[in-house]
């Protein structure tokens, strides 16, 4: 994906037996623009999501790098608060470079 970037999109959530208890769930992968990039990482949840409700494996890391890692079940996405823009890494990593390991 020769014109796009890493983007990061940060979607509020909250645990809906206690409101009070919020927190942000983060996705990141490439897109080609914020809008792409809030798309592609609903997409992922919606999947990741649907694949635990029958049971299944949460799938993996798509070939665009976005994916989901793991679900809070009990708490609540806040989409329309979703926010997407590009990444910034902090520390200057590079997955490309091989500076780090998960």
């Amino acid at each position: 994906m020769p014109d796009h970037e890493f983007y990061e999109v940060d979607v509020p959530i909250h645990d809906t037996t206690n409101p009070a208890r919020r927190g942000l769930h983060v996705f990141t992968g490439e897109a080609d623009s914020p809008t792409t990039a809030l798309r592609r990482a609903h997409e992922v949840y919606d999947a990741a999501l649907a694949a635990h409700q029958a049971g299944h494996e949460i799938p993996g890391k798509q070939p665009d790098n976005w994916g989901v890692r793991g679900l809070r079940p009990g708490w609540q996405m806040e989409w329309p608060a979703a926010k997407a823009g590009r990444w910034i890494n902090p520390v200057s990593w590079s997955a490309a470079r091989g500076d780090f390991a998960l």
